[in-house]
């Protein structure tokens, strides 16, 4: 009776682990990258361009996944990129955008260069 608690949280995690992607976001593409190195590319590029303070937020552990929020966009609720691991294992990284409650920004412009 033991190995049915561990069967429903196996079975609950990998239910949540076929999720393509995260709701509510545009796909941007894919990279071999590694996550921390698409995110850091990212908030590299923003930050230089627009001479403003780009904030990126650990989601998982280990930065595993991450979002890299457009410049003057705040946490939670900003327009972001999101940098997660690939679902479909031709790439390390997928990328996608969402877009934020306040003003917004084009997260997809220079995105492009870090995959």
């Amino acid at each position: 009776m033991k190995t049915l608690p561990l069967l429903v949280v196996a079975v609950a995690v990998s239910a949540c682990a076929s999720q393509p992607t995260p709701p509510s976001a545009q796909s941007l593409g894919e990279s071999q990258q590694s996550v921390p190195a698409v995110s850091q590319c990212i908030a590299q590029k923003w930050a230089n361009q627009s001479q403003q303070t780009v904030i990126s937020q650990v989601i998982a552990a280990n930065n595993q996944a991450m979002d890299v929020y457009v410049p003057g966009q705040q946490p939670p609720n900003g327009a972001a990129a999101l940098v997660r691991p690939s679902w479909t294992g031709n790439s390390k990284t997928w990328v996608g955008s969402r877009a934020g409650s306040g003003t917004g920004g084009n997260t997809g412009g220079d995105v492009s260069g870090c995959l």
